[in-house]
């Protein structure tokens, strides 16, 4: 090959090898690698959200463990003062030491205050040892009670009513020292770390009133700036003694389950209140952990609102009124028998029989009357005429037949009445009666009444006992005579006291006075107490109503004055 040929042939080359460099390059071949490829995942983190504990939950246990028999977790005070007799018990007082100083302190307690209880849980006895938690009023020993139980202390309980309860029935207080400074006797068991720094974080920061408030405080709001008031007392007793205009009833041992019921907005103003503090600060704490920032408890309770002379609305409040506006001219509303076997002839009313089928069975019954035994009464309204037509209510003796008018017309019905010594006065009488039970009454419509209002009075009425709350006169005067003397409480009225002599002891409040004159009454409400009258009539008004204020052993004289006298007992002029 010649050289120019060759030098021809390179500068060929040459230039394709620039023009392959300028074109755009072939897709290149996938190249497969003998051996696996090691592939780096990037993982995206995602933010770590906070969970502490389940509020809700834990109060809707703690609530479910505290049920009504055993007091929601309280001792009153004269249960604990006997228990101190025989049963060593570890008495917690959380109050500040200043309060000590001032007012005193249970013997044998030791004192840690409330903010500083949960940092010295090494001061406490063991998880299953008897606790007993006391403070001024109870609102602060509810919240250490709560706490307590909530980590796992399995015998706690919480001073009803406080150390002002404790003084209140003059039980001994150590004055003039404090209690020695806690020693450490265990070793704490923290199961839950986020749950005990949750519960620590509240105590250490309550504020100053640990979240109360008073009820000459909560008077003025209600004026200035209503805020909604939860009562989380039973319906038995929001019905039986009354309660806050306006207020909402959300049961304690129902309440987490109608959680919906509590405003949504976490910044409203709520107030909580049950009968004396004890399960409102618990309902409080939780709302507060749950993340409502202006929630109060009612210092005291209900029963701090009606010392403070407030009023309430509900059947207590109206029990007061009523007896208050007794019209002694119309007996009372009682009718004599001769007036109601007159009554038979012209204008015969609706009758209604409150005995037991086996009593009319012996006795027999007036003409036209029905039978529905007073336990079952108000479970028969349908069985009644209209609010507005004339009943006439009968028993024994008057004194049944006095509950059942009471019960009605705080229904609304607006013309009922007893009959005054009832079927055993209209035989003495010598009217006639029925031989057997009257027909079957006819249902109808009941009428609409008041559901709280019927709900209190008919478990009142369906409880009654064996003997119906009545006492003979004989039984009355073995026990004078034996030295077990109760209170007697004389409602008749001063001239029927002056002109026809009273029971030696015997104590004069007119039936129309006694809502304003409690304080004659013995303070301890266990106390045994005697109601009388002229017939029983009136004794049985007032001593329902004492009942349905908290009395627990009250009876009223079978008869009154009138079955005394019978009976040839002593009478004092």
């Amino acid at each position: 090959m010649s050289k120019k040929f060759q030098m021809f042939l390179a500068l060929l080359l040459t230039l394709s090898m620039v023009l392959g460099a300028c074109a755009s390059p072939a897709p290149a071949e996938p190249v497969v690698e003998a051996t696996e490829a090691v592939v780096e995942e990037v993982v995206t983190e995602e933010p770590v959200v906070e969970t502490g504990p389940d509020v809700l939950a834990l109060f809707t246990d703690l609530t479910a463990s505290l049920p009504a028999d055993k007091g929601y977790g309280t001792v009153s005070a004269a249960k604990l003062n006997e228990e101190l007799v025989d049963t060593p018990t570890f008495i917690l007082d959380v109050r500040e030491v200043a309060e000590l100083e001032e007012g005193g302190y249970i013997e044998g307690s030791i004192n840690i205050p409330v903010r500083e209880v949960l940092n010295n849980l090494d001061k406490l006895p063991g998880l299953d040892e008897p606790i007993v938690v006391t403070c001024a009023s109870g609102h602060r020993g509810s919240m250490v009670m709560a706490s307590l139980k909530l980590l796992g202390y399995t015998n706690v309980r919480n001073l009803g009513g406080g150390i002002g309860a404790w003084k209140k029935a003059e039980l001994p207080l150590v004055t003039g020292s404090l209690p020695e400074a806690p020693a450490a006797i265990s070793t704490p068991i923290v199961e839950d770390e986020a749950l005990y720094t949750m519960l620590n974080d509240f105590l250490s920061n309550l504020p100053e009133g640990f979240y109360s408030i008073k009820s000459d405080k909560l008077n003025e709001l209600l004026v200035e700036n209503p805020p909604l008031i939860i009562d989380v007392r039973s319906k038995g007793e929001w019905g039986k003694d009354g309660y806050i205009e306006g207020s909402v009833n959300l049961p304690f041992t129902d309440f987490f389950a109608n959680i919906d019921q509590v405003p949504a907005d976490k910044d409203a103003k709520i107030i909580v209140t049950c009968a004396s503090g004890h399960r409102g600060a618990m309902i409080m704490m939780a709302l507060r952990l749950m993340g409502y920032t202006d929630v109060s408890n009612l210092a005291g309770g209900i029963g701090a609102w009606k010392s403070a002379g407030l009023p309430l609305a509900g059947l207590v409040p109206e029990m007061a009124e009523f007896l208050t506006t007794l019209p002694a001219d119309a007996g009372y509303y009682s009718i004599k028998n001769d007036k109601l076997n007159e009554m038979l002839v012209e204008n015969p009313p609706f009758i209604v029989d409150v005995r037991e089928p086996s009593e009319i069975e012996a006795t027999g019954h007036i003409a036209g009357s029905i039978n529905l035994p007073i336990r079952t009464l108000l479970q028969n309204l349908d069985k009644l005429p209209g609010k507005d037509e004339k009943i006439v209510v009968t028993c024994a003796s008057g004194h049944r037949g006095a509950y059942g008018m009471m019960a009605l017309r705080l229904l609304g019905y607006t013309d009922v009445v007893n009959l005054g010594g009832g079927i055993g006065g209209w035989v003495k009488a010598e009217f006639a009666l029925e031989p057997g039970l009257p027909a079957e009454p006819v249902a109808g419509t009941a009428p609409e009444v008041d559901a709280d209002k019927l709900a209190a009075l008919d478990a009142y009425l369906a409880a009654l006992p064996e003997g119906f709350n009545t006492v003979k006169p004989a039984d009355l005067n073995t026990e004078i005579v034996g030295g077990t003397v109760p209170f007697i409480l004389d409602v008749r009225s001063a001239e029927e006291w002056t002109a026809n002599g009273y029971i030696e002891g015997a104590v004069n409040v007119p039936v129309t006075e006694v809502p304003a004159n409690l304080a004659q009454l013995p303070a301890d409400k266990t106390a045994p107490i005697v109601v009388m009258c002229a017939s029983g009539h009136r004794g049985a008004l007032a001593q329902m109503y004492l009942q349905f204020l908290g009395y627990t052993n009250v009876r009223n004289l079978g008869g009154g004055l009138n079955g005394w006298i019978a009976a040839e007992l002593p009478v004092v002029k």
